[in-house]
Formats: structure tokens, C-alpha cells, sequence
């Protein structure tokens, strides 16, 4: 993020007491992932390194989200809002934002949020290949093999629709919809860049 996202003389830091409430936001799904607060050290501290850091008001310091868990809050945009006391950030989501393991700290959310969450964890099982893992072994067999599971699952799919059995569609839908996001890691296209072209298409 450049230095100049956010104006910082202009924030209001009287109203919260020497703080800002920052509200943090996946920038492809528009799933709230986490609210937090800001010092002005804190803001200087994000601009100069694109991740979010916060003020903790529990132990009275710094901390940029991620130092211990590796799920950093990579900052693709930042606004203020009109009363000049909140600042919404526009992230690269990791697939676990909250301690609890969750995408968002606001619990499940039913969203484009969750498949991209879903996709970022496709892709740290692409880089690590851990043994016993289903995405490993796709991706160990390559591309002909996912391709060829995405057409299984697609044809699955059809059947099932026809069958007009609800609760079959929506498993064969998951079954295609997550075979799609292994082929789109494997022909390495992000999954915000389909998101993107839904985005301009509507």
C-alpha cells in the first residue's frame, strides 16, 4: 500500500480516544473478516509495510495480524469514512483470518468469501503437497487428471439436476465447484480473477 492511501491528518482520533476502529474486509468476496483499533503509530506502521497492524488494548502494544500465525492482512486498498474516525481496508484474505481457525471472525459466512478462502487453502496444499492429502494426489497426477475430474463432476451434476434430487445437486455442485478451484490453482489463474470477470460481466 503507498504511503499517501490514507490521509492521516485528517483522521479523528479524539472521538475513540486516541483511536481509529479499523474495519477489514476481503476485497474479492466483500466478506467482513475483522474489526480492530488503530493508533496513528499503527496506521504509519501499515502503510509502510501493507499489512494491517493494530493496537491492543488488552496487552497496551503493537501487533501486526499474522506475526505468529503466518495469516497476514495484505492491504490492497484503504478508505475513510465520512466522519473521519473508521478506516475500512480492502485485504488479500488469508484462508484462516480468525484465531479460531475461521475465514472471518463473524463466524461460517456463506459467500464468495469462503470459496476464496477455500482456494487459498487448495493452493498451500499445492506448495506443501503433504502426504494423505486428495488435492495432493490431483495435483501429483497433473492437469489431464483435474480436467478430467471437472468433467466427471460436471456430468454428475447434469444427472443430478435431471434426477431432481435436491440434495444430490448440491453435493454434485460442490463436488464440481471444488474440482474447479484445484484446476484453477493447477493452470495457476487466482480465483478473484473469475470472481473479477463475474464482477464485470454483471
Amino acid at each position: 500500500m503507498k504511503n499517501n492511501t490514507l490521509e492521516i491528518n485528517t483522521l479523528n482520533f479524539a472521538k475513540g480516544d486516541g483511536l481509529i476502529t479499523a474495519v477489514v474486509q476481503d476485497a474479492d468476496s466483500g466478506t467482513v473478516l475483522m474489526v480492530g483499533y488503530q493508533t496513528l503509530e499503527a496506521i504509519e506502521k501499515t502503510n509502510t509495510t501493507g499489512q494491517v497492524t493494530f493496537w491492543s488494548r488488552t496487552k497496551q502494544r503493537l501487533w501486526t495480524k499474522g506475526e505468529e500465525s503466518g495469516n497476514a492482512l495484505n492491504v490492497k486498498d484503504a478508505r475513510v469514512d465520512c466522519d473521519q474516525d473508521t478506516i475500512l481496508y480492502l485485504v488479500d484474505a488469508p484462508a484462516a483470518t480468525c484465531h479460531t481457525g475461521s475465514f472471518s471472525c463473524f463466524g461460517s459466512v456463506a459467500s464468495f468469501g469462503f470459496v476464496t478462502g477455500l482456494f487459498q487453502l487448495i493452493k498451500n496444499r499445492q506448495a506443501a503437497l503433504p502426504d494423505g492429502s486428495y488435492v495432493t494426489s490431483l495435483f501429483r497426477d497433473g492437469l489431464d487428471r483435474i480436467a478430467q475430474k471437472v468433467g466427471e463432476e460436471a456430468v454428475e451434476t447434469v444427472i443430478a439436476a435431471k434426477n431432481d434430487d435436491k440434495e444430490d445437486f448440491i453435493n454434485e455442485s460442490s463436488d464440481l465447484l471444488f474440482h474447479l478451484l484445484v484446476l484453477c490453482a493447477e493452470k495457476e489463474i487466482d480465483i478473484s480473477e473469475v470472481i473479477g470477470r463475474l464482477r464485470d460481466r454483471s
